[in-house]
């Protein structure tokens, strides 16, 4: 009787273990105040609406190094001075090159925002209105003015100092 009970017992619970839920589905959404709720932007959204020069919008600009404190160190005590030269020689050899690096950064800040309009290159070379510039030797293109004479022919003392000249 003993085993009668419990095989029907497992039988019973193994049937129940698989039979289907009659509860529903359980949902798993908070069950706060269902008021209007305010929407939050995606993480995504939230780093690629980053501004990270809020702060200082021109901070960036070309041209902005002169309203940065940018300066070269003080010589201290111990700072490294090259042999043959006194720390005041040093001070004014950097001093030197501040300057030309200075003055060199001025001179390409003022050709910044210049370019040379390309519908203009063409109007002056001709190309919207005729095909003379085919017929050129350089075909169109502006042509340089180098240092050496790459044509190899015979000049003077000072024509013939370039690479491929005798």
């Amino acid at each position: 009787m003993k085993s009668t009970v419990a095989v029907t017992l497992a039988c019973l619970a193994s049937a129940s273990a698989f039979a289907p839920s009659t509860d529903g589905r359980v949902s798993t959404s908070l069950a706060a105040a269902k008021g209007k709720e305010e929407k939050k932007p995606s993480i995504f959204s939230v780093i690629s609406g980053m501004d990270l020069f809020a702060p200082n919008k021109d901070v960036n600009d070309y041209g902005a190094r002169n309203s940065k404190n940018i300066k070269t160190g003080k010589l201290g005590n111990n700072a490294y001075i090259p042999d043959g030269l006194s720390k005041a020689q040093f001070e004014k050899l950097r001093a030197k090159e501040d300057k030309k690096k200075s003055d060199n950064y001025q001179k390409n800040v003022a050709k910044a925002g210049k370019f040379l309009d390309y519908t203009q290159f063409y109007i002056d070379r001709g190309t919207d209105t005729k095909d003379d510039w085919k017929k050129d030797v350089n075909l169109g293109h502006r042509m340089t003015k180098t240092k050496y004479d790459w044509s190899g022919g015979k000049g003077t003392e000072n024509e013939n100092k370039g690479w491929f000249t005798k």
